[in-house]
């Protein structure tokens, strides 16, 4: 299979879960999708080399984190999430989850970028301490705390997030 052909199948096959994690470290589903595009776009110069060097799901995410701090620290603002929660097809009442939704996503647009990524690493991507360490590029020490003042800025900016930060720690 050619470099394009190759590159073309990897994103058809992980838009979705790349989408998802750019939404959860911006807040925003344009800036996600902008966040997204720019990374592939990186990425897709240096394929050939990604693919050698053997992992490129571990290239693609890494390079989505950098993307995403190195645009926050461009910018020097705050991101301010204004987007609805997407609507669901069905007629059971999500009300109760719409709005957990949208208060885990407005706790974690209030995050320093390198905690927020922590978090996303770590909780919706389930990665190990490790592995989140090698990701961001920085030591298991670092993840480690950044981990911990991430969640003890969630328990002060969100406490109806509690059950879930409760969770989030007993797991680590």
């Amino acid at each position: 299979m050619d470099d394009e052909a190759g590159f073309r199948e990897f994103v058809a096959a992980r838009l979705g879960r790349l989408s998802r994690i750019a939404f959860l470290l911006t807040g925003d589903h344009h800036a996600a999708e902008d966040l997204v595009q720019v990374t592939l776009v990186k990425v897709a110069r240096h394929w050939r080399r990604v693919t050698r060097a053997g992992a490129p799901d571990a290239y693609v995410r890494r390079a989505l984190y950098h993307e995403h701090v190195s645009s926050w620290r461009a910018r020097r603002r705050l991101e301010m999430t204004t987007a609805d929660p997407p609507d669901r097809a069905g007629g059971r009442d999500e009300s109760a989850e719409a709005v957990r939704r949208i208060v885990l996503r407005n706790a974690l647009a209030r995050l320093a970028p390198g905690q927020r990524a922590v978090i996303v690493l770590r909780y919706f991507e389930d990665l190990s301490e490790a592995d989140t360490a090698d990701a961001l590029g920085c030591s298991v020490g670092s993840v480690k705390s950044q981990t911990h003042h991430a969640l003890a800025r969630l328990r002060v900016i969100a406490p109806e997030l509690a059950e879930l930060i409760e969770d989030a720690e007993v797991s680590a």
